[in-house]
């Protein structure tokens, strides 16, 4: 219960004092686990010639299944190619699947996490940080002068872990959101085993390899006879299997979603279907031509 967005039933079970103990042991673990620097570089150009002559697809997804769940692994080869959407319209959330259609997209993937008090799904308004072609296009860290991130800098290299917003303008990131926890760092993982791994649920998670692929791992949970779900240690394997040298956790649960060629890929845990989101990270054939203007600007 801890880990999700009814984390208040806790207290019903291990009374608020407890609860209040857990989550600081919680918040404190995943605070630790984005402080180790990444040393890992990317070969570049991200797709090698030969790999271009072969006409290598931009996009590959294959089925991954195991003890608990059943969900897919997006291979995007060359990182340059991602940008994060926004919705379009103040005030509300859009559908992954909405925002593919709208910006001419070839996939996306659901990214950060957003306040959601009344639980209504509105999804508009962001935690954390969100950065988009370069530019901060929301700032809700208040009076904290740093966040964890995942995203991706102008060379294609994915950035994840705890950075301020003066380290992350060096760096030139180009597209990011707040989440945690990182699950890769310098090819290792962090989460040493499923009693670590925060429960089983629908999961999203990205990492990237060494030759520059980025990987999206999309979970589906909660439909028994189907998928149960993943916990991080699943997530982290899935993505060690494949070679990923850093990985981070996004936004699970209900907004686990997965689009290409403008159909859902898979079969999102919310009864109502596709949750409206505040971000996604999109792939494009020709990411300069995508329109995605500040919808929080002023």
């Amino acid at each position: 219960l801890i880990t999700t967005q009814h984390r208040h039933w806790a207290k019903y079970i291990i009374g608020q004092d407890e609860l209040d103990k857990r989550v600081a042991e919680y918040k404190a673990r995943f605070e630790q686990m984005g402080e180790e620097t990444d040393h890992h570089t990317i070969q570049t150009p991200a797709i090698p010639v030969a790999a271009v002559q072969e006409e290598q697809p931009l996009v590959e997804i294959e089925e991954v299944s195991g003890k608990s769940y059943h969900g897919f692994v997006m291979t995007v080869h060359d990182p340059t190619k991602i940008r994060l959407g926004v919705p379009a319209q103040q005030g509300k959330g859009e559908k992954v699947s909405s925002m593919v259609k709208r910006l001419g997209a070839v996939a996306g993937v659901n990214g950060g996490g957003f306040a959601d008090p009344n639980w209504k799904g509105n999804g508009f308004k962001p935690i954390g940080v969100v950065i988009s072609q370069g530019k901060l296009f929301y700032n809700g860290l208040g009076k904290k002068a740093s966040t964890q991130i995942v995203g991706i800098d102008k060379q294609g290299k994915m950035i994840a872990g705890h950075y301020s917003l003066e380290e992350l303008s060096r760096m030139e990131v180009q597209e990011a959101v707040t989440f945690q926890p990182r699950l890769i760092v310098n090819g290792k993982g962090l989460i040493r085993n499923h009693a670590e791994g925060w429960g089983i649920a629908p999961r999203t998670a990205m990492g990237q390899r060494a030759d520059g692929a980025i990987l999206f791992v999309i979970i589906d949970g909660r439909q028994p006879g189907y998928s149960i779900g993943a916990d991080l240690y699943d997530m982290q394997n899935i993505l060690l299997e494949r070679g990923a040298v850093i990985a981070a956790n996004l936004d699970g649960g209900s907004s686990t979603v997965l689009v290409h060629n403008e159909a859902i890929v898979n079969k999102p845990s919310s009864e109502y279907g596709e949750r409206y989101l505040p971000t996604a990270f999109l792939v494009f054939e020709h990411p300069e031509q995508a329109n995605i203007p500040n919808i929080w600007e002023g």
